[in-house]
């Protein structure tokens, strides 16, 4: 590993448009980041790592809903890359989505590459991050969306912004290291060594140097936290001692207000809370540790920060948090989202497609696969439909839009090819697993159901599914087999969640709906790095309408090249 710093660039200046009465030009405000490059704080392990602007976590981007923002990327570093704007919904513009080989070839070491998109109809925490292999472990920030000028939020107002909260996870060593020899074995690759709390791992890690995040708060006031799981490969729960949170907003968008003392982030989710500071002035623990609903092998390290009143010394000792669910705690999961309801008011409606046009289910299986080259001569692999995905070596979205040939096949089957009991006794042989680059085609404008059902191939799991260029309605969930004679009845159409990601129960299924009126090639993928490393994934390939905004936009000239 090298021992001089790698940075990873990224100078970003955005364009703010203040928006005023209909018809009024925008005010154009213009903001750059400076590429600086320096030392990382180190945690309990000196390494070398790939940073943005030389920060773990990168900077946060604020813009309003309207604004256009520009993004000028430079690779000064080694591996390819490129990066993921998280939740914003680039409609027709897939071009700056991000994901290697999907929408766009990588920025190879040494190039720039400029993401100009403009924020439509969103508002709220999403965030960045690379989306190439495993390099998203540093490489992410914060995006903050604020409403449009003078429009306020459907909740109280809060006092103050608290800073971002973004919860990760750390190695000691090069994470691209990592995952390859986890390859070469045919193996899972090592767990993390610690989670962190805005890159600190705090006081109860066995560190020579006790790096932790403090939040100053006044006591008496209200505070808005923006919480974003950042992490590779954990659902984590985030608590805070002695105060509860009322949640407002998922996934950038508003929710029915709901108080928690503890919530559940899956890898990709944002969580936005109020929190009042009305306790004894003193420090008390934000922690963050993983949810993990079934009996295999899991990271259970817990991070921790502090919520610090003013004018409290440092030498007080942080009050822990009381009744934290346990780590397989699947019955507080089970509780804490049924409480996720959209807002569904006039202003921000929850436009449920209530008529279906096309019926998917996907069936998510981990493999066992022969591997010559491996320790134990097979390897871990993950499937939808029996089918593993292979990424191409021409960007998917440029091959549909040129005509490419022999770059993908649009067969992607609407249901798994072999059906039998998903969630029964465990099948420890598979079912006839193939290798393909299969995208599924759907017309402009269909509204789609999609039943996201886990299997007991292999084991059972939990997976945190995120769809590219799209919200969708949480509509319904379940353990064991999905029912479509009976299980619909039970959806809510009413006020279901609205996200861009949703867990999968482990041994159980998800129903999501969506319209798919935004033309291009839009990934979907477990946020479980190391089930997409397997193969776990698939893209929608959405035609263009007929209407003169219904085809996808021309692309960018320094679309970078393969």
């Amino acid at each position: 590993m090298a021992s001089a710093m790698s940075v990873f660039s990224l100078l970003v200046s955005s364009l703010l448009l203040a928006l005023f009465s209909p018809g009024a030009q925008a005010d154009v405000k213009r903001y750059q980041f400076d590429i600086v490059m320096r030392n990382v704080s180190r945690l309990c392990h000196e390494k070398s790592m790939v940073t943005v602007n030389g920060r773990y976590p990168g900077p946060t981007m604020y813009a309003r809903e309207g604004d256009r923002i520009i993004v000028n990327v430079t690779n000064h570093v080694e591996y390819n890359m490129t990066i993921h704007w998280h939740g914003l919904k680039q409609r027709r513009n897939g071009w700056v989505d991000g994901p290697a080989y999907v929408t766009q070839c990588p920025v190879r070491s040494g190039a720039s590459y400029t993401y100009d998109f403009n924020v439509t109809g969103q508002r709220g925490t999403l965030w960045w991050h690379a989306h190439i292999a495993w390099m998203r472990a540093t490489v992410h920030g914060a995006i903050v969306v604020l409403p449009a000028a003078g429009v306020p939020y459907p909740f109280p107002k809060p006092d103050d912004e608290a800073e971002v909260v973004i919860l990760g996870e750390w190695w000691n060593a090069d994470v691209e290291t990592v995952e390859r020899q986890g390859r070469m074995l045919g193996m899972a690759p090592n767990m993390s060594d610690a989670h962190t709390v805005n890159g600190k791992p705090g006081p109860l890690f066995p560190c020579s140097q006790k790096h932790t995040y403090v939040l100053q708060v006044q006591r008496g006031k209200t505070y808005l936290l923006r919480v974003i799981n950042a992490a590779v490969n954990d659902e984590l729960f985030f608590s805070i001692a002695g105060h509860t949170m009322t949640v407002v907003e998922i996934d950038a968008t508003y929710t029915k207000p709901f108080v928690a003392s503890t919530i559940l982030l899956s890898p990709g989710q944002t969580t936005n809370v109020l929190v009042r500071a009305n306790q004894r002035p003193g420090r008390y623990f934000m922690v963050a540790k993983p949810f993990n609903g079934v009996p295999i092998p899991a990271d259970n390290q817990m991070a921790t920060a502090i919520l610090q009143y003013a004018g409290v010394p440092t030498s007080v000792v942080p009050s822990l948090p009381q009744l934290m669910p346990e780590t397989n705690n699947t019955d507080f999961v089970t509780a804490f989202q049924d409480k996720l309801r959209s807002l569904n008011s006039p202003q921000y409606p929850a436009n449920v497609p209530l008529a279906v046009d096309r019926h998917l289910l996907y069936t998510i299986g981990l493999n066992i696969d022969p591997c010559a080259s491996c320790l134990n001569q097979s390897r871990l692999a993950a499937s939808l439909n029996n089918i593993t995905f292979v990424m191409p070596r021409t960007a998917l979205l440029q091959a549909h839009y040129y005509g490419l040939k022999g770059v993908f096949t649009a067969d992607f089957p609407d249901r798994p090819p072999a059906r039998f009991n998903y969630t029964g006794a465990p099948l420890t042989t598979g079912l006839g697993t193939s290798l393909g680059t299969r995208l599924s085609k759907i017309t402009y404008n269909t509204t789609v159901e999609l039943v996201l059902q886990d299997t007991n191939l292999v084991s059972a799991e939990s997976h945190p599914f995120h769809l590219h260029g799209y919200n969708f309605f949480v509509v319904g969930r379940g353990v064991g087999n999905f029912d479509p004679a009976n299980d619909p009845a039970k959806y809510n159409l009413v006020d279901p969640p609205e996200r861009n990601t949703v867990g999968v129960p482990a041994g159980g299924w998800t129903a999501i709906r969506f319209r798919a009126d935004n033309p291009g090639v839009w990934f979907m993928h477990c946020h479980l790095e190391v089930h997409t490393s397997w193969g776990l994934k698939m893209a929608f390939l959405v035609e263009d309408g007929s209407g003169p905004d219904e085809s996808v936009l021309p692309p960018p000239k320094d679309l970078p090249k393969c």
